[in-house]
């Protein structure tokens, strides 16, 4: 009996709306439309950066829509296998799938061409650099690419504001300029870091300061 993927259940946060497009509007536009297409929509760039986030959020917005998604990645169990009432198909991860998944990867390519069903990809890489067989190395590439880019400083700093007002957390612009010059500005580092705050502030039943973050990070470590 083959196994069949679950359809995945993402956070509700992971959503268009959550996610800070800055360069990144016509990636996000192409997304939102994606069950009106067939070709294959690989996202690229540094960790951190939000492929994943989109990818989340587009799955959650086709759900949202009646439809169903297959999510695969470097640790999902083999074997893969998508059903023809799937919607969309996507494949995280691709830089880090070993020899048996990248096979798996492939078949699951084909067969999602032929029912007609778009795949998404993602990877740390373009697929031209892709560490994987050249024939899915091939089909990565074959449609529309976006470089996913890093957020600005300015844009880094709207999105922890963003962030911590949804919270009801009040950051000073002190905190928000220690986070930005002494921190890796991706918005997944700088999440981490905004929830373990949050955490270490209700502990200690204080509020979020310079010195309360110093405290964390040194009781804690970075």
């Amino acid at each position: 009996m083959r196994q069949l993927p679950l359809d995945i259940a993402t956070e509700p946060a992971r959503s268009f709306e959550s996610f800070v497009p800055g360069q990144n509007t016509h990636a996000v536009a192409h997304l939102r439309q994606v069950t009106q297409q067939t070709a294959p929509v690989f996202l690229w760039g540094a960790s951190g950066v939000g492929k994943t986030h989109l990818l989340q959020a587009t799955a959650n917005h086709v759900q949202q829509q009646g439809g169903r998604v297959a999510w695969f990645d470097a640790t999902q169990p083999l074997p893969w296998h998508i059903e023809d009432t799937v919607h969309v198909v996507v494949l995280d991860n691709c830089d880090l799938l070993d020899e048996a998944r990248q096979h798996a990867a492939f078949a699951l390519f084909i067969e999602a061409t032929t029912l007609g069903i778009p795949v998404l990809g993602a990877a740390r890489l373009p697929p031209v650099d892709l560490p994987v067989r050249d024939d899915l190395r091939t089909r990565l590439g074959w449609g529309h690419v976006f470089a996913v880019q890093a957020l600005s400083e300015p844009e880094a700093r709207a999105a922890l504001r963003r962030e911590a007002d949804r919270r009801g957390l009040f950051l000073s612009d002190e905190v928000m300029d220690y986070l930005l010059t002494h921190f890796a500005r991706d918005l997944k580092h700088l999440m981490t870091l905004l929830d373990r705050l949050d955490e270490f502030a209700l502990v200690h039943k204080r509020a979020i300061t310079v010195p309360l973050l110093k405290q964390m990070l040194t009781e804690e470590g970075p």
